[in-house]
């Protein structure tokens, strides 16, 4: 497979034409931003992590029925995968009040909810990615009820699988964001990348933090808290 003419450059990502019109190339890079792009810095092997556990993940998401993006890991920081259109919605599962959940509704970080809960934001940087309800969507024809069915259904059943295999692993999901593209023939399918980056990750014993939420907060160590994830997942 040729890799041919970049075709976008995100804030974590680089994105490649091949000579099949149906795949892409996606390049993983160690740049880091926080709070919608107003802080920038640099995560050393991130890209490398981010590539391998995302596929890897991925991987056993497509065993347990969830379609995906992914084709082919082809490097350390590139994969093959699906030429999507991105749905417009980031979709957050939540299964511990953390973050931007605690701050907005004034409650303390940890508590366990009975049910994990969902929520959209509107994918856009330059409206720093508003939350909205699937009325929003609908009026705003970012997806058909039957997209957004679709979507929460594979959301939560990514949740149960995620949340299973990183207790195995010592490490408490708390919440994460996904992203969900259409193929060319229509298809739903998960997309995007599921990594420290946009997972929150707890070990299960002490809580300390093993994800983005390190730079985010300036905690440091935040190389040590990926390379964390990624001895937990392949034993290295």
């Amino acid at each position: 497979m040729k890799k041919l003419e970049q075709l976008y450059e995100g804030k974590a990502k680089k994105v490649f034409a091949t000579d099949d019109p149906d795949l892409v190339i996606v390049d993983y890079k160690d740049d880091a931003t926080a709070f919608n792009g107003a802080k920038k810095g640099t995560i050393v092997g991130k890209g490398v992590i981010n590539n391998k556990l995302t596929n890897y993940l991925m991987q056993q998401l497509e065993k347990e029925g969830v379609p995906t993006h992914f084709v082919e890991e082809i490097s350390d920081r590139e994969t093959v995968v699906k030429k999507v259109t991105i749905v417009p919605l980031e979709v957050i599962i939540r299964n511990i009040s953390a973050g931007s959940f605690a701050k907005r509704y004034g409650v303390e970080e940890g508590i366990v909810f009975k049910a994990p809960t969902v929520e959209f934001s509107y994918k856009s940087d330059p409206l720093d990615d508003p939350l909205l309800n699937h009325y929003h969507a609908l009026a705003l024809g970012l997806a058909t009820q039957e997209e957004i069915d679709q979507i929460i259904a594979m959301a939560f059943k990514v949740n149960d699988v995620l949340k299973a295999f990183f207790a195995e692993v010592g490490v408490t999901l708390v919440d994460f964001k996904l992203e969900f593209g259409k193929t060319s023939d229509g298809k739903i399918v998960l997309a995007d990348e599921i990594s420290p980056d946009t997972c929150r990750l707890w070990d299960s014993k002490t809580g300390e933090k093993l994800d983005k939420d390190r730079f985010r907060r300036d905690m440091g160590g935040v190389e040590d808290a990926y390379q964390e994830i990624m001895r937990r997942v392949f034993g290295k």
